[in-house]
């Protein structure tokens, strides 16, 4: 059992920031700060807010950060480790040897956030009744605050581990004990639907905190909220194969489209645009690294984790330059060596198509080098400088150099921006689409696709997407992905998204029923292990051998959080014994 004391529950928002957070070893612990809440708290409107920041700060946490990059990224075809970091939890990871002793499987760093959302949403009406400040609509946007952070938290978990433990319940006493079975992904998902119905009535509408404030894009607002439901309801129709799921995403994801629309329109009257004129308002491909990724809070952004200092988690895995190391503990696959079509390389293995793409040369450093195969240095969110390439095609310019790179860094993590939001409704298109190539899902599928890609081209380019090159549904299919890749790289999104590429392509899948309860399971789709044993320079032998069934997409429960909550259940492709083994 997990026994959580009072003096847990006293990490104030202002205390957090202050000093950070340590992660959590064991399910929903929480650890002693310098201050508790007792009978003299949860009377004001300010112990409300500190509470809310609380929350807001765990997301900014290094374990939080590093489990979006190593759930997110290095599990797919786009991470590597880097050859002499000697990380034996990431050499496991890397041979597919997901071991429930492997420290990047635990998970309670999003419990922590999770139940400091409880606490808030299981105390605020305690607050209504005896401060006039507080206000009934404070109290409901305050709730629809906690319940979408603590959607966005499970949604995390149900994506990483499928079975998880959900509750409603706020643990902030040494007598409580935390003994929770597993829920179905069906069960989770819909319970994270429901409150962010709720939410998206509440929540602030974008903008609405004034120009220029942070809250605008470091809160959740009704885009984010919105991005967050397309995120899940994509997921959840990839699974089930579901046609009204996708109409959902895309129907949530026209709304996000059009409110950014209207809401850059007010901002903007009267003033000249230095973006392309039209319904998305996408910078140019030129400027946009350093628009998105240096400058916090840009405008194309819906959800962003405010860093007023070290983002610990992009600082050890990006940069890492302790020791004169000066290469992160991760780098890029050798798949963002070269470009499709550069001489000595394979059609269809390396993640761009040309080299007139600005994020050919803005996202790693030292591109078009072939010879690279162990791996490149990531640039997105790393150098300070970007410099801008004039004519990206030539091959020359400074971004294909390696300048000094920062040691710390203070970067903001993009949770959701528009492109993502675009990119998601064009792969729900796709799958709403017949086979016919002159479909009109697939034509709308394409336009988006087209947009987020020919604003990264270089102007005077004539190799860009070509309709007629993607005339079926399969081939629209790959065409998302492989945007979807080059454009989110590195940001935490492509484990995921293979994942939803695999589920569409596998039969069996029972979302209602665990993992545990089963003693067969759906095979995994070869076209999407293909794409992960890309970044494999010797071969991924071990990936095809030990990748067979839909457990292994999943991490296993880590050992400890089995010994001290009985309700749970392993991932059955693990067993327990004297020493852990794999079926």
């Amino acid at each position: 059992m997990i026994r959580i004391s009072a003096k847990a529950i006293a990490v104030i928002g202002c205390c957090l920031l202050a000093i950070g957070f340590t992660s959590c070893n064991d399910f929903l612990t929480i650890y002693p700060t310098d201050k508790t809440i007792g009978e003299d708290f949860w009377k004001s409107k300010e112990d409300v807010k500190s509470m809310v920041t609380g929350a807001y700060a765990g997301m900014v946490s290094e374990g939080v950060q590093e489990k979006a990059i190593v759930w997110g990224g290095f599990r797919s075809d786009e991470l590597v480790q880097y050859m002499n970091n000697t990380n034996s939890d990431l050499q496991n990871i890397n041979a597919v040897n997901l071991l429930p002793t492997n420290g990047y499987n635990n998970w309670g760093d999003f419990y922590w956030v999770i139940n400091r959302c409880n606490i808030v949403l299981n105390h605020i009406d305690e607050v209504l009744e005896v401060d006039p400040a507080f206000t009934q609509g404070d109290r409901d946007e305050t709730r629809a605050q906690m319940l979408a952070l603590r959607s966005l938290c499970y949604f995390y978990l149900v994506r990483t581990f499928r079975d998880v433990p959900y509750t409603t319940q706020s643990y902030e006493d040494d007598d409580q004990e935390m003994l929770v079975p597993q829920t179905t992904p069906d069960s989770v998902l819909s319970f994270c639907l429901r409150d962010l119905e709720e939410a998206e009535r509440y929540v602030m509408r974008s903008g609405a905190y004034g120009v220029g404030n942070w809250r605008n894009k470091g809160y959740f607002t009704t885009d984010a909220v919105r991005s967050l439901m397309a995120d899940i309801y994509l997921w959840r129709a990839s699974m089930t194969h579901d046609a009204a799921d996708y109409q959902k995403c895309v129907e949530y994801a026209d709304k996000v489209i059009q409110a950014k629309h209207e809401y850059y329109q007010s901002i903007n009257q009267g003033r000249p645009s230095l973006v392309e004129e039209d319904i998305y308002h996408l910078s140019d491909g030129m400027t946009m690294f350093p628009m998105l990724f240096v400058i916090g809070n840009a405008h194309e952004s819906i959800l962003e984790w405010q860093y007023n200092s070290n983002n610990t988690g992009i600082g050890k895995y990006y940069v890492n330059e302790s020791d004169n190391v000066n290469h992160g503990v991760l780098m890029a696959s050798k798949v963002f060596t070269q470009y499709e079509g550069a001489a000595n390389t394979d059609q269809g293995q390396m993640a761009f198509h040309s080299r007139n793409d600005y994020r050919f040369w803005q996202s790693v450093y030292d591109a078009n080098n072939g010879e690279a195969i162990n791996g490149l240095d990531v640039r997105k969110m790393v150098d300070t400088s970007f410099g801008i390439v004039q004519n990206p095609g030539s091959g020359s310019g400074s971004s294909k150099e390696k300048p000094s790179r920062v040691s710390r860094t203070n970067r903001n993590w993009i949770v959701y921006r528009l492109t993502d939001v675009m990119l998601m409704k064009a792969e729900a298109l796709v799958q709403l689409a017949g086979e016919d190539g002159d479909d009109e899902n697939l034509k709308r599928a394409f336009h988006l696709v087209q947009k987020v890609n020919k604003r990264s081209m270089y102007r005077l380019a004539t190799d860009t997407l070509q309709q007629s090159s993607f005339r079926s549904k399969e081939q629209m299919e790959f065409l998302v992905l492989a945007e979807r890749g080059r454009e989110l790289c590195f940001e935490g999104k492509r484990w995921y998204d293979l994942m939803r590429y695999c589920y569409r392509h596998m039969q069996g899948i029972d979302i209602r029923t665990k993992m545990a309860d089963r003693t067969e399971w759906p095979a995994l789709y070869d076209g999407m292990l293909k794409l992960v044993i890309r970044k494999y320079v010797n071969g991924g032998d071990a990936v095809s051998y030990k990748m067979k069934s839909e457990p292994f997409l999943y991490w296993p429960v880590q050992e400890r959080e089995i010994k001290v909550n009985k309700l749970l259940r392993q991932n059955p492709v693990f067993i327990q014994e004297e020493t852990t083994v794999k079926r």
